[in-house]
């Protein structure tokens, strides 16, 4: 930064990370030019208290970046050229509004990435801009992570955000499945530092069970941990809940269909699950009997638990285990926030529907209002009345993010138009036709609209923007309101008053005044004056009030869990579960504490160091392949087939190999220097978006069946799993 805002700059600061969902406090020291010259924990932050992880320093890294955009580009002739921002705003929204006068509404598709729920205004402004486009095409990434929890939580509590997280810092047990805080800092569950809420839950005799295909960075400080299948902790759940209901039920008053659940889950016994997913019987009998001991405990599925065929039926079963174990909305087990400001009971955010429409080729459900992911694709290929035409893709990178995300960079020179919201020429946004470059993390105010609704502690906090935006630049809220107010002006139409009145304010006015009018009647200038936030204290008893059913009663014999559970004990039956080829291997994800998806790889401080590329396989698996470590080998897929080294790792279940997401860099036109410099590639191009959750249609990510042989060697996979 130039020395021109020094004045304007304390020496010292206090904002928040808004890398991840931990959303840790941080201190910074600048220089008298508004440099960084200290970037620490903040130790008085009552959520994050002093924790800080090397994804923060990614935050300077971004703001100093020489391939980060901050002037549109227009790509006239096939050359991008920077344009005036008045140009880049009223040609998109031209050659929206003529792609949906030509076509359709539903002609022009959205896709909004995860970056925009770290953006404060992207939520308080985006979401207006999506609606005045009136199509039925949106799409997120939701549907490649967390939509069957959302679901669930839908299902059973009446609100796709009303999702209980464990209490770990008052619990004796806490259980893992698929879920590894310690690389993730906690994820639908925003729990900074985990690694010394883990060492204080042991210093209190409590324990820590993870239940994961791989033996993770959070399985390594359990003090258990179990290999399972991927793809088949449905069974393990159901059966862990029959064991569970054998010894009886400590259900809440407010809890309906208990008895139906122990009928329905009879089938499913320990037997049957180490059968079927690996994991041993005698652990599942052990881990229901510590579950019914414990005085208090909590177990949580997370990514690998939903990215999965039966991820909304697993995510139930959690839901149901810590139910009849009298474990929810208890202290130490898994309880709903009191967040200052309730996006839940201020309906900010709806509650959610499910299957309300379906999607034009392959009819699979929308939930509350987006589509899967996995049909875009389809969407954008198959001529017809609602063929995809144009596309708004906002701080997404779908190309790398979602399954077969090659075949879906070759779709998308076929569109009409598209417009990108991003900083970065990455591998979706050089399909644009035009990029509108948002400012930075440092350069915008924030509150955590959402998070606050899933931490582990009450808490408000406020963050000022570090420095202010250039004169050339604009703030993601304002591209939004921009192309809001453009769009309706190319249809001749004023929009409603309180869509007026919602873009012509700031963010940090919106946050002020849902503040000022919540239950604790603060505001932004009293948040300001204690930098760590306001310490609402820990989370409390809310059911069953908080809960948003119509009868405020809980019933866990949901319809569409108990229709699906006995499709599954009817597939088991009748001898029809798949199973792997012989020759075949299940693929997993992977994460990595210096990773963040596929938007942190041009940090050259987060890229340094040894490489965590590679392909994980079991030393056993390599060798009945006649692979060495370190060896270049072929990895195919019914999706697609990669080229990748390989690394052994004992820490592998044998029969599992695991890719990194996010990884995959380059292709034409990408200006990414750090990351087109990365070895790698991307696991979505061996995903398959044919492949989706059996309910809610959430990409399938995990178990996916591929063949691993010496760079050369051949094989297709063999048929799909159901």
């Amino acid at each position: 930064m130039t020395s021109d805002t020094s004045a304007a700059v304390p020496r010292t600061r206090f904002i928040t990370c808004v890398i991840c969902e931990a959303s840790c406090g941080l201190r910074v020291e600048l220089d008298r030019d508004g440099q960084i010259t200290d970037l620490r924990g903040h130790a008085d932050d009552p959520l994050s208290r002093g924790h800080i992880c090397p994804k923060a320093f990614a935050l300077k890294d971004i703001h100093d970046d020489p391939d980060r955009l901050t002037r549109p580009l227009r790509k006239i002739d096939g050359e991008w050229v920077e344009v005036s921002w008045h140009e880049a705003i009223e040609h998109s929204a031209r050659r929206l509004h003529e792609v949906q006068t030509a076509h359709g509404r539903s002609a022009v598709g959205v896709y909004l990435g995860n970056p925009n729920v770290h953006s404060l205004g992207a939520l308080t402004h985006l979401l207006t801009f999506v609606r005045s486009l009136r199509t039925r095409v949106v799409f997120s990434a939701t549907s490649v992570d967390q939509l069957p929890h959302q679901a669930m939580a839908w299902a059973l509590y009446g609100h796709q955000f009303l999702i209980p997280v464990p209490d770990i810092d008052r619990t004796d047990l806490l259980v893992l499945f698929g879920h590894n805080p310690m690389a993730s800092n906690g994820s639908i569950w925003t729990v900074p530092d985990f690694p010394q809420r883990r060492r204080d839950l042991a210093a209190r005799g409590g324990r820590l069970v993870v239940v994961d295909p791989r033996r993770t960075e959070t399985a390594k400080v359990a003090d258990s941990h179990h290999f399972i299948r991927p793809g088949t902790d449905v069974y393990a759940l159901l059966a862990l809940l029959r064991s569970l209901l054998s010894k009886g039920s400590r259900a809440a008053a407010y809890i309906d269909g208990i008895d139906q659940v122990r009928a329905l889950v009879e089938p499913f016994t320990a037997d049957l699950a180490e059968q079927l997913s690996g994991m041993p019987a005698g652990a599942i009998e052990e881990l229901a009997e510590a579950l019914w001991a414990a005085p208090r405990a909590a177990v949580h599925g997370r990514m690998g638990v939903s990215t999965q065929r039966f991820g909304m039926v697993a995510q139930w079963a959690v839901q149901v285990i810590n139910i009849v174990t009298g474990n929810l909305d208890r202290p130490g087990g898994t309880m709903f926030t009191s967040p200052v400001i309730d996006v839940v009971a201020r309906g900010l955010i709806g509650p959610g529907h499910l299957g309300a429409w379906r999607s034009r080729v392959r009819g699979l459900p929308e939930f509350g209002g987006e589509l899967p992911v996995s049909v875009l694709r389809e969407e954008i290929e198959t001529p017809g009345e609602g063929q995809i035409k144009a596309m708004v893709v906002v701080a997404g990178n779908p190309v790398l993010s979602t399954p077969a995300g090659h075949r879906l960079a070759e779709s998308l020179p076929g569109l009409e138009f598209m417009v990108a919201v991003d900083f970065y020429l990455n591998e979706t946004t050089r399909h644009a036709e035009v990029i509108l470059p948002p400012t930075g993390p440092l350069e915008r105010d924030h509150y955590d609209l959402l998070f606050h609704a899933l931490a582990v502690r009450n808490t408000a906090r406020f963050s000022p923007a570090l420095y202010p935006r250039g004169p050339q630049q604009r703030h993601d809220w304002e591209i939004a309101r921009d192309l809001t107010l453009a769009l309706a002006r190319q249809r001749g139409r004023r929009l409603p008053l309180l869509d007026q009145l919602r873009l012509r304010s700031t963010p940090r006015q919106a946050v002020d005044v849902l503040l000022r009018t919540s239950r604790r009647r603060t505001s932004v200038r009293q948040l300001l004056r204690t930098p760590g936030g306001i310490d609402a204290g820990p989370l409390v008893p809310r059911l069953p009030a908080r809960l948003r059913t119509k009868n405020k009663r809980i019933d866990v014999a949901v319809d569409l869990a108990v229709a699906e559970v006995e499709r599954i004990a009817a597939k088991v039956a009748g001898g029809t579960v798949w199973q792997p080829a012989p020759d075949e291997l299940l693929l997993i994800g992977r994460r990595h504490q210096r990773d963040n998806n596929s938007w942190l790889h041009n940090s050259a401080r987060l890229t340094r160091g040894r490489p965590r590329h590679q392909l994980l396989i079991h030393p056993d698996d390599a060798r009945d392949r006649s692979i060495e470590d370190g060896a270049l080998v072929t990895v195919t897929s019914e999706a697609g087939k990669v080229e990748i080294d390989v690394a052994f790792s004992a820490d592998m279940m044998p029969g599992v190999v695991s890719l990194p997401h996010g990884y995959g860099h380059g292709g034409p036109g990408v200006r990414l220097g750090v990351a087109t410099r990365l070895p790698g590639v991307s696991v979505n191009d061996l995903t398959d978006p044919d492949r989706v959750e059996s309910l809610a249609a959430n990409a399938v990510l995990n178990g996916v069946p591929v063949r691993v042989a010496p760079a050369g060697g051949t094989g297709a996979t063999g048929g799909r799993p159901d």
